[in-house]
């Protein structure tokens, strides 16, 4: 019954926010810079990544243990840890890891260090990271996608992840959407987890991210969920 309602938590969580984690009393959530400082700080303090098993071995801080926080076996792991020592905790875009903070937080642990805006916004900051295996590389160049906005169609761009609840959420009208104006507008929709070095460069920095390009031109994004009626809507004001 504890796991179920962990779990639910995290459901919850996942589909109101993929974005940036925010700041906690007491228990900082903290910019890349701070958080790369407090690792050095406090090299004893146990780092965590709490993503999924597949995205820790595409990147991931060194030296960090990853406690998946899907899983029933994270509530172990963490009561495994000493309360009263600091804990240090991220994901990829800082939702995950607030739940993580405030559980933690709510378990009695006394000082937890959240990276804010998780690893998206690590690698926007030039900070290092390294690989358990070398990961092929399934994503974009960044000439595939100018590649992509050479035409006389809209170009909806959608950054999203496997993992991502809003995402799974949007994709439904986004195929609708794609069949529908299909005449003019091309939908592209792009791994953030496979494209990292693409999202970096564009300074996409969390998900899910909605771009509509016209003659190669960004005219208008939207980071978070948004529904299908407001998308067509900015569609429109740029349909000729």
């Amino acid at each position: 019954m504890k796991y179920l309602s962990i779990s639910l938590a995290i459901v919850t969580l996942l589909f109101n926010s993929c974005s940036n984690g925010q700041s906690t009393p007491g228990n900082p959530s903290v910019s890349a810079v701070e958080f790369s400082k407090k690792i050095t700080e406090l090299p004893n303090a146990p780092l965590i990544d709490v993503r999924t098993p597949g995205e820790f071995s595409q990147g991931h801080i060194k030296n960090a243990l990853n406690y998946d926080i899907s899983t029933s076996e994270f509530v172990n792991q963490i009561a495994s840890l000493d309360k009263s020592k600091p804990i240090l905790v991220y994901c990829l875009t800082g939702s995950r890891s607030t739940y993580a903070l405030k559980y933690m937080q709510s378990n009695g642990f006394q000082q937890v260090y959240e990276l804010n805006g998780g690893m998206m916004k690590w690698r926007a900051a030039n900070l290092p990271e390294t690989t358990e295996v070398a990961a092929a590389s399934t994503g974009i160049s960044k000439q595939q996608f100018d590649n992509l906005l050479v035409t006389d169609k809209i170009v909806l761009i959608d950054f999203y992840a496997d993992w991502c609840a809003p995402c799974k959420k949007m994709k439904p009208y986004l195929d609708e959407i794609s069949n529908e104006m299909a005449d003019k507008v091309v939908v592209v929709r792009i791994n953030a987890d496979d494209s990292r070095a693409l999202c970096k460069e564009l300074k996409i920095e969390a998900i899910p991210v909605l771009q509509i390009y016209k003659n190669k031109t960004l005219v208008w994004a939207n980071t978070g969920f948004i529904e299908k009626e407001e998308v067509v809507k900015q569609l429109k004001k740029d349909l000729p």
